[in-house]
């Protein structure tokens, strides 16, 4: 199986999922492949969000090949919401397709995105993990307390939808601190920001 650059539909639990492929120039499989999850499904989250658009343009100008999906009920993806629970399956059946033809996934997650990443990273068995305005007051992520992968965080200090204050308590939690990119004023959708994300993607070149 060749990944090629383009759109793709696979065949997940609730039906069809519908993902997304972009190559640098001169792509290497033997590279690692970033894997990315969109904000919530219900309040217009999919492949297409901007902060998962400018942080695939990052991995790509680093030479890796970068994976967007929708998720059941979003754009082509068939299904419905599912509260976190299904979405980490289609995030599964992904990660498995592109295992076909690559040994290495990095995980990355965006708000809604970066809570089924962090749920799902071991089952991925995702080599590095980027968390995105994690959202640790409305979901349950205090059981996620001992990430064994090198990781980071974005986080924006004037989030309008997750209390800053409430991801450094989390974070305080942690038995392995991540690399914590903390952006002074920064909303939560880090408008006129995403440069800076595209940056920080571009770390990782090390």
């Amino acid at each position: 199986m060749t990944l090629s650059s383009g759109e793709h539909i696979l065949q997940g639990a609730a039906g069809d999922l519908q993902l997304q492929v972009d190559s640098p120039v001169q792509p290497d499989t033997s590279k690692p492949v970033v894997l990315l999850c969109h904000p919530h499904p219900l309040y217009g989250g999919s492949l297409q969000n901007k902060v998962i658009h400018m942080l695939a343009r990052g991995f790509n100008d680093i030479g890796l090949i970068t994976v967007r999906f929708n998720f059941r009920g979003v754009g082509k993806s068939q299904g419905e919401f599912d509260h976190g629970v299904g979405e980490a399956d289609d995030l599964l059946t992904i990660a498995d397709y592109l295992r076909q033809s690559i040994d290495k996934i990095w995980l990355v997650g965006f708000s809604f995105g970066a809570y089924v990443a962090a749920r799902s990273y071991q089952a991925v068995q995702a080599e590095r993990l980027l968390l995105v305005a994690p959202p640790v007051t409305l979901y349950d992520m205090n059981t996620i307390n001992d990430i064994q992968i090198p990781w980071r965080v974005i986080q924006g200090s004037a989030d309008e939808v997750i209390d800053p204050a409430a991801i450094k308590a989390w974070l305080d939690i942690q038995q392995q601190a991540p690399t914590l990119h903390w952006l002074p004023e920064a909303s939560h959708f880090f408008h006129g920001r995403l440069n800076e994300l595209r940056e920080i993607a571009h770390e990782y070149r090390g």
